[in-house]
């Protein structure tokens, strides 16, 4: 019996042992064992990151970021240098519906007063092809100036000329009724209407005379209609 009692009093001190070994395991141990855990875990995570960052040559670094500021900048000034050069030329040397012609011609010299006359509204300007001030349209043509000496020439706009019948024709396009109404003439081909005119223009020193100088510096009041009146204000 003794013996019995010795074995329940055994088991019930083990038993409260145990249980006072479990009760007194500190909760913090379990907490810091994760905060250890994780910890690690991220360091290794960056530790991993830098190695394969550092793996990365320099040089490529740098390149996957270019430097797009820089770019921009330099790509807008060549556009605004470009703009501005063009802006800066081609309107001091160029004018719109310009007839250039034979200025020494008596026949040509008559038919330009006519037009100037009856342009009330000065929409055409006037040069003669032996002035310097031509010269910038001969060459936006691809004429020289005997091509002008055998067909007059009228300069629309930029890229847009015309010659003989058709320069005439266009040239009382822009004239006020009822000249303009001579346009019409434009719907007759070229072929049939280019050697009427080329007819009188190989004959026109013949019937109608020809001048030393530009018959302009005669009447100096038309010089005011003419690109290049300081030309021949000049020569006067």
């Amino acid at each position: 019996m003794m013996r019995n009692n010795m074995t329940t009093l055994t088991r019930g001190v083990v038993r409260n042992l145990l249980l006072t070994t479990k009760s007194k395991t500190p909760s913090s141990f379990y907490n810091r064992s994760i905060s250890s855990t994780s910890s690690s875990t991220l360091t290794a995570t960056t530790t991993t990151t830098t190695a394969k960052a550092a793996a990365i040559p320099s040089d490529v670094v740098s390149d996957a970021v270019p430097d797009v500021a820089d770019v921009d900048e330099d790509e807008e000034e060549e556009v605004v240098f470009s703009n501005t050069e063009k802006t800066a030329v081609e309107p001091t040397l160029l004018q719109p519906r310009v007839l250039v012609y034979d200025g020494v011609c008596h026949l040509c010299h008559g038919g330009v007063k006519w037009v100037i006359q009856a342009d009330k509204y000065k929409k055409i300007k006037y040069c003669c092809v032996q002035s310097k001030a031509a010269e910038p349209y001969l060459r936006l043509c691809g004429l020289e100036r005997e091509d002008v000496l055998r067909r007059f020439l009228f300069v629309e706009g930029p890229g847009l000329y015309h010659q003989a019948s058709t320069a005439a024709l266009k040239v009382m396009s822009y004239l006020p009724l009822p000249y303009s109404a001579l346009s019409a003439l434009l719907v007759v081909p070229t072929p049939l209407r280019d050697p009427v005119y080329d007819y009188i223009a190989k004959r026109r020193y013949n019937w109608f005379g020809k001048s030393e100088d530009c018959l302009v510096l005669k009447e100096k009041e038309l010089l005011e209609r003419f690109i290049d009146r300081e030309e021949m204000m000049d020569r006067s």
